[in-house]
């Protein structure tokens, strides 16, 4: 872990997505932080320890689910699937799906595996997976406050976490997706899905993969809008479980951030400290994983 001193950090972008408006300061105390997010072998300790089994491991109960097809209603997790050529932009579900026996050790479903993947971040992990995980080494999962000032590398006014270029002499700063989004991936970077952690450079505070690579979770309940700073003293909070929900879940969101392998400039240009996304917390995907923080 890595210490981040206390100090200010402001928030958001006017700049980007309706979401991260307005941009505001919030004062962080002192924590420390996971270089990296965690990997399939660290996760794998952690499950042989413990025997714990994940939300994507674990039987459906139909009543959460009211009106869902049966055929879909087994263990499993969302899975990103490249469509074959260009695709409508505005319908998701031409690039993802639900895939029944998708789990952390199976992460693209049956078929899939870990071979050769020990130090490329965990996924298919849901939100109380990673708060597990974080407990039994005895830390926690990081705040959006605390996430952003460590992902901005005391780059506090920069656009990314290396500066305002995306791409600085061309240089792939990031696993992101290069190429037209969903279907074309030219690999520019040598990676097509999630890459080894440590792959790309150290921001200021010594941190890898704050952008791109994997989605994070923070403790965060989702608010459309953060309250500005003379709206109240929690200017990046949401309000809790129900008022994350989205119309029709039974379950809240959290934020998630940190944009993943997936985000293109074309659809997700997320790949930023600012940038933030929910997610819902009994969903497990392809591309979201996690870090723990702890105190000093």
């Amino acid at each position: 872990m890595v210490t981040i001193p206390a100090g200010t950090v402001h928030m958001g972008s006017d700049r980007f997505y309706p979401e991260e408006r307005p941009r505001r300061s919030v004062d962080v105390a002192a924590f420390r932080i996971d270089v990296g997010p965690v990997t399939n072998d660290r996760f794998a300790e952690f499950v042989a320890d413990t025997g714990w089994v994940t939300l994507a491991e674990r039987p459906l109960d139909p009543a959460d689910y009211p009106g869902a097809d049966p055929d879909l209603l087994h263990p499993g997790g969302v899975v990103f699937q490249q469509p074959p050529g260009p695709v409508p932009l505005d319908d998701p579900s031409r690039w993802w799906a639900y895939v029944p026996g998708a789990s952390w050790r199976a992460p693209h479903g049956p078929g899939s595996d870990l071979v050769g993947r020990g130090d490329h971040p965990v996924v298919q992990v849901a939100f109380e997976d990673a708060a597990a995980y974080a407990a039994w080494r005895g830390a926690r999962l990081p705040s959006e406050a605390e996430w952003e000032r460590a992902a901005r590398g005391g780059l506090d006014d920069a656009e990314y976490s290396w500066g305002d270029e995306p791409y600085p002499g061309d240089r792939q700063m990031a696993n992101t997706w290069q190429g037209r989004f969903p279907w074309e991936q030219l690999e520019l970077d040598g990676h097509a899905g999630t890459s080894p952690v440590g792959s790309f450079p150290a921001n200021g505070y010594g941190l890898v993969d704050m952008a791109g690579n994997v989605w994070e979770w923070t403790t965060d309940w989702w608010v459309d809008h953060p309250v500005g700073p003379d709206e109240g003293d929690h200017a990046c909070c949401g309000s809790g479980a129900i008022d994350s929900a989205a119309p029709g879940e039974r379950y809240g969101r959290r934020v998630i951030k940190g944009g993943s392998h997936l985000c293109a400039p074309n659809y997700c240009h997320r790949f930023r400290p600012a940038a933030r996304q929910p997610e819902a917390i009994d969903t497990s995907t392809c591309h979201v994983g996690f870090r723990c923080v702890a105190e000093v």
